[in-house]
């Protein structure tokens, strides 16, 4: 199939449900806390219960792709996930709220799943890999904006305001899905397995081991993104007393780094392989992420000291999550939607243990946020020593 030009495009804003859905309320834990008459932190259970949905979605709706294309199930996906993001506007309470995260989550995974496995559907290798940055460049937008935005948001209305805007969001997306998204999966290569077959299949994926090592790799550097994600409002803003638009523009900075990462990634794999790319990439990772936890157990008065780290952290996960993400599928063409679902749910799995940890290790300063870093940067380490040459 010739791929449309503007095909990238429309997979980028579908996978950036995720980004979107996840920075975009991030400056409004505060707000959110203080509407409910929770204690400090007790917003964290929402982005946790997020992560949840995001890992038990992915699974259906890879076994779903597979079984009925990619069109079907990311129309039925992306509609549900407008309606739960309506509903989290209207939530009576924090625990209506948390629970309605889940099943926006739910819907949102079909844009993260799909996109990828329709990327595999029409490309592999260096190709794949270029399409594949090319949807970075597309989604790390969000998190440049998405920040900023909800900031400008609660200064202009509540955090309602911010999941009203979640499902307008969705809303354009359903419609894209529905007018323009051509189906890559032909009616010949989909599979009808039974619960038990589903079952055998995700277990011959996970003995894979290009598979399971490139898939863990990500889930070392989503398990570090995503203490950062829950563990930065609180640092920039509670303990360094950044404005939430302030802080929105600093996230975006940091956002801006893993884009330019992974705008450099295809052409630097051209000229020294994805081998060593990788190889310096989770290296490099590592060691920044160690000097933060370093500079961070002196507790620094300037918020800086703790911002110039992340940056760099961000910039080296540019390189990381494209190259894990096609070393992963690579060898999964015929059930492309059950492994990239898989992976999806090991990612989010590790998440959102990240994002609930961060919240209970909280202690009023960056620590407990640099030491989940070091591990997520640990385990993409180990795994890069685990993965299979070719």
């Amino acid at each position: 199939m010739r791929m449309p030009s503007w095909l990238p495009l429309l997979l980028g804003f579908l996978a950036a449900v995720g980004p979107i859905s996840t920075d975009m309320y991030l400056p409004a834990f505060p707000a959110i806390e203080a509407s409910y008459g929770g204690i400090a932190g007790s917003a964290q259970i929402t982005l946790a219960t997020w992560f949840a949905g995001l890992a038990v979605g992915q699974v259906g709706q890879g076994m779903l792709a597979d079984r009925f294309g990619r069109r079907l199930p990311l129309l039925a996906g992306m509609l549900l996930y407008t309606i739960a993001s309506a509903g989290c506007a209207l939530a009576p309470s924090l625990a209506t709220l948390a629970s309605l995260r889940f099943v926006e989550a739910i819907g949102g995974s079909a844009g993260m799943v799909l996109s990828r496995a329709i990327v595999r559907d029409l490309s592999d290798g260096l190709a794949a890999a270029r399409m594949m940055s090319r949807l970075m460049l597309i989604m790390g937008v969000a998190p440049i904006l998405a920040p900023t935005m909800g900031g400008l948001l609660l200064a202009v209305g509540d955090w309602h305001l911010i999941f009203w805007v979640c499902t307008a969001y969705g809303a354009i997306g359903t419609l894209a899905v529905g007018l323009l998204l051509p189906e890559t999966l032909p009616e010949e290569a989909r599979t009808r397995l039974s619960p038990g077959r589903q079952a055998e299949r995700f277990g011959a994926i996970l003995r894979e081991r290009g598979f399971l090592s490139h898939a863990l790799m990500g889930s070392g550097t989503m398990f570090a993104m995503f203490a950062y994600l829950g563990g930065s409002p609180p640092v920039f803003i509670d303990i360094y007393h950044l404005a939430p638009p302030v802080y929105g523009m600093l996230f975006g900075t940091c956002a801006a780094a893993y884009i330019v990462g992974s705008q450099f990634n295809p052409a630097v794999l051209v000229r020294f392989g994805a081998w060593r790319v990788v190889r310096l990439a989770t290296r490099g990772f590592l060691a920044v992420a160690v000097t933060l936890l370093v500079i961070a157990a002196f507790n620094p008065a300037a918020w800086y000291a703790i911002a110039i780290p992340l940056f760099c952290i961000m910039a080296t996960q540019g390189f990381i999550m494209p190259n894990a993400t096609v070393g992963a599928l690579a060898r999964h063409a015929q059930h492309a939607g059950s492994a990239s679902a898989l992976m999806g749910t090991m990612q989010f799995v590790f998440a959102s243990i990240s994002g609930l940890a961060v919240g209970l290790l909280a202690d009023g300063t960056a620590r407990p946020m640099a030491a989940l870093m070091v591990t997520g940067g640990v385990l993409a380490v180990l795994c890069d020593l685990a993965r299979p040459r070719a």
